[in-house]
């Protein structure tokens, strides 16, 4: 998978609700009601990097979940980022 330019990197994230560019990663913090939602989304989340075989980073704070995304193979930004992204937007 090719890494991405910086152009179409932005015409991909004005797609996105919410992503953001952090260290050269396309990261996003979801908010819910409590940790049991947290891990419920977390766990839909896993199921879906599993079938695109393509996994973020995730970090739990109780009711937060900041998903990570990059491509280390590629040295950047791919477009499996911005399809797992999308299909986390999904799952809320």
């Amino acid at each position: 998978m090719d890494k991405l330019s910086a152009q179409q990197i932005d015409v991909l994230l004005g797609k996105l609700s919410d992503w953001k560019i952090e260290g050269g990663e396309l990261v996003r913090t979801f908010n819910f009601k409590d940790f049991r939602e947290s891990l419920a989304f977390v766990n839909r989340v896993g199921e879906l990097a599993e079938a695109a075989g393509h996994h973020p980073d995730i970090d739990i704070r109780y009711n937060r979940v900041r998903l990570a995304l990059v491509s280390h193979d590629a040295g950047g930004l791919t477009v499996k980022d911005f399809a797992v992204a999308a299909g986390a937007d999904r799952l809320v």
